[in-house]
């Protein structure tokens, strides 16, 4: 005989059911109205064609994202402007500029810092929202923190790119109180001074040593320029990269990639204060750190484009240094290494020498530490002057984050040598740098260096191992091949098959490995005490 339903049990179960449902379709509105909340409170710019004609995108698996730090007043009350120690200039530029690049993956990501003195040529700008445009002029320059206000965000972004060659994908600024709920919302970050510092300007307040800083002091040590070491902008980069390569630290270890609603949660502390484009959503936001839960510290590079003095304001301005900085741009573009600028002999008549090197007592070298392993340098300066290399001296590189080691030298005219030199080096790499000393080369000493080579064949040659009269130097990377008008050039894919990770290295950047205590060199000069 067939039991009777027990109509009760599935009464209850129906609710139960329904409860689920109500709860599931509450979460999501709830999520939907957080996103909706954040979308809105961000500010948005529509490209549209005003970027003109734009760069290749060579690398479609990875991305460009252009980020500046505005130094608006707007929307600060008189007490914020106190606290934040910024006065109420009614200015309107950027205080900073940077390339993020994320390679294939995520897995690298390289952070390329442009100098807001750099010196650019004015293209043409839309007006409109308050910006009074700017019109095409080839024959003027003018300085890139200003472009904000004459252009908007999209003036910025349209002469990053032309200057660069850079495709970018989107462009993320952010004011100064969202710069500071940021790092509140990201528990604070380390710094390290090597001394007393009392800036009035900034309002950067702080003994010698480590420091455990908040979001406002935190703003301080990014803004503070005046009054402290040489009171340039590119001293300023680089103590903001050591920063920087703490905060990485500090968010890679604190697992807050692997958490989307503390992610959120962050954003939306500061969405008020960010202009993103209209292609970028909240989800992208969100999405981008998930992405880089996996990613090391050691993978996180800091550099700053290649730049010298601007010829018309040498002590003010600086302009991008040719063609070192088309390499790197090259580089980024596409998600590629720096070429390798590699000598090949050109024809000579049978038995005039096919290499280009001297004699090593022709060789002046300086001996740098570039990995703080201790007595490195001494060591190797006594192996090259035992070999009868010219060592004029020893020191420390402007970093410790070199792993390969480098040799830099002026002009083609020291290639005879560099490559000497290279001989008593197992693993190393020539970086021509115009700031170099002509006539003498820089050995700057990677964590991977163990010693000379055993056989030191540059000790044997005699000073008629020189180039004779008929050889020449040819790079096979010359000015004129590397990227015209930001990204010509092909550079070759690493051996190892990494991306762009030996950009730091190669340029005097860091990784965010880097310590806290060596960056002593960026507070180095006449306005420190």
């Amino acid at each position: 005989m067939r039991k009777a339903p027990r109509d009760g049990k599935r009464h209850v179960l129906r609710w139960i059911a329904a409860g689920v449902v109500i709860v599931l379709v509450g979460a999501t509105l709830a999520a939907y109205v957080k996103y909706r909340e954040i979308y809105d409170s961000i500010t948005r710019v529509n490209p549209g064609s005003e970027l003109g004609k734009r760069p290749p995108d060579y690398s479609t698996a990875s991305e460009n994202i252009l980020v500046y730090g505005d130094d608006s007043r707007k929307g600060l009350d008189a007490h914020e402007q106190y606290i934040l120690h910024t006065g109420d200039v009614s200015s309107d530029n950027t205080d900073t500029i940077m390339i993020v690049h994320f390679s294939p993956g995520h897995h690298e990501v390289t952070v390329m810092n442009i100098p807001r003195d750099t010196m650019v040529p004015q293209y043409q700008c839309n007006s409109g929202s308050g910006y009074p445009g700017q019109q095409a002029d080839p024959n003027s320059y003018v300085q890139i923190n200003s472009l904000l206000a004459a252009g908007g965000p999209v003036c910025l972004w349209k002469t990053v790119e032309q200057q660069t060659g850079i495709y970018i994908s989107h462009i993320i600024g952010i004011g100064m109180f969202g710069f500071v709920k940021v790092v509140d919302d990201l528990g604070g970050v380390n710094v390290c001074v090597p001394f007393n510092v009392n800036d009035p300007v900034s309002g950067l307040d702080l003994t010698a040593g480590e420091h455990h800083i908040t979001g406002v002091q935190a703003l301080a040590f990014w803004r503070t320029r005046e009054d402290i070491g040489t009171g340039s902008d590119l001293e300023r980069i680089q103590r903001d990269q050591f920063m920087s390569a703490q905060v990485v630290k500090g968010v890679l270890g604190s697992g807050l990639l692997s958490n989307p609603l503390r992610l959120l949660s962050v954003i939306s502390d500061a969405a008020p204060y960010i202009t993103t484009d209209s292609g970028m959503t909240t989800s992208d936001l969100v999405g981008i750190g998930e992405s880089l839960r996996h990613l090391s510290s050691k993978n996180v590079q800091f550099i700053t484009a290649p730049n010298q003095a601007w010829p018309p304001d040498p002590g003010a301005r600086v302009e991008f240094a040719q063609p070192q900085a088309d390499e790197v741009f090259s580089a980024i573009a596409r998600d590629m290494t720096v070429p390798k600028v590699k000598v090949t002999p050109s024809a000579a008549p049978s038995g005039t020498a096919q290499v280009l090197t001297t004699s090593p007592s022709n060789v002046k070298v300086q001996v740098l530490n570039g990995s703080g392993a201790d007595g490195i340098a001494s060591q190797a300066a006594l192996g090259l002057t035992s070999r009868g290399f010219d060592v004029t001296g020893t020191g420390n590189a402007a970093n410790f984050a070199y792993t390969e080691s480098v040799i830099e030298y002026s002009s083609s005219a020291d290639l005879a040598a560099v490559n000497t030199l290279k001989g008593e080096l197992a693993d190393v790499t020539e970086l021509q740098d115009g700031d170099v000393t002509p006539g003498t080369v820089e050995l700057i000493l990677g964590s991977d260096f163990t010693g000379l080579t055993a056989a030191g064949p540059s000790a044997s040659a005699s000073p008629g191992a020189s180039a004779g009269p008929g050889a020449s130097a040819s790079p096979t990377a010359s000015p004129t091949s590397s990227a015209a008008a930001g990204a010509s050039a092909s550079p070759s894919p690493s051996a190892s098959g990494s991306a762009i990770d030996n950009l730091a290295q190669q340029n005097g950047g860091i990784t965010a490995a880097a310590s806290c205590a060596s960056d002593s060199s960026a507070f180095a000069g006449p306005d420190s005490p």
